[in-house]
């Protein structure tokens, strides 16, 4: 079908399986020979993040929330300071308009993996996916709170206001709600 060699072939899936996403299986003997395999994508994609940095997400939501005394709200100055960095590191000037500025967190959020899906005047982002799901499902308060942060760190370096900011973490089936303006009046 792909007009490849079949070793070619072999090595591409054999890479996809090593980083996790196919799986292989040996087909029904139906013959002379040896079986070949089969190969089924599964539900990875390319920017989910490595299960050993979920992991390492999880259990640092899980210290932060077991050993500090206002865990949400050190998460969230834990994320300011990363959306801060994340901005700087864009080294993209943003224009005044706070606008600008809720775009370039929509197009952060994406990169981390979010898919975020803004309203018309990107007020409000669906955020339809979250790289670090299972650790959000533990300890919502403490990596929510981080995505809030970024979020806030992300506005504030690009000189927007931060007042109204809102993330509601699984406000509906798949999907979050993170709220960067308060509507217009």
């Amino acid at each position: 079908m792909t007009g490849l060699h079949a070793n070619t072939l072999r090595e591409h899936l054999d890479g996809l399986q090593r980083v996790g996403l196919v799986t292989r299986q040996q087909a029904p003997a139906t013959g002379r020979g040896r079986p070949g395999w089969l190969y089924t994508a599964t539900h990875r994609s390319w920017d989910d993040p490595r299960p050993e940095y979920a992991g390492l997400a999880a259990t640092l939501a899980a210290v932060i929330a077991r050993t500090s005394p206002r865990p949400e709200e050190a998460a969230r100055e834990a994320g300011e300071e990363w959306g801060q960095r994340l901005a700087r590191e864009a080294g993209e000037p943003v224009s005044e308009e706070p606008r600008a500025a809720r775009e370039k967190v929509t197009e952060l959020f994406d990169d981390m993996g979010f898919a975020p899906e803004p309203d018309e005047d990107v007020r409000e982002l669906r955020l339809t996916r979250c790289p670090l799901l299972q650790a959000a499902y533990e300890q919502p308060g403490v990596v929510c709170s981080v995505h809030l942060g970024v979020a806030r760190g992300v506005l504030a370096e690009y000189g927007a206001g931060t007042d109204g900011i809102e993330l509601f973490s699984f406000v509906e089936p798949g999907a979050c709600l993170l709220r960067l303006a308060p509507p217009e009046d």
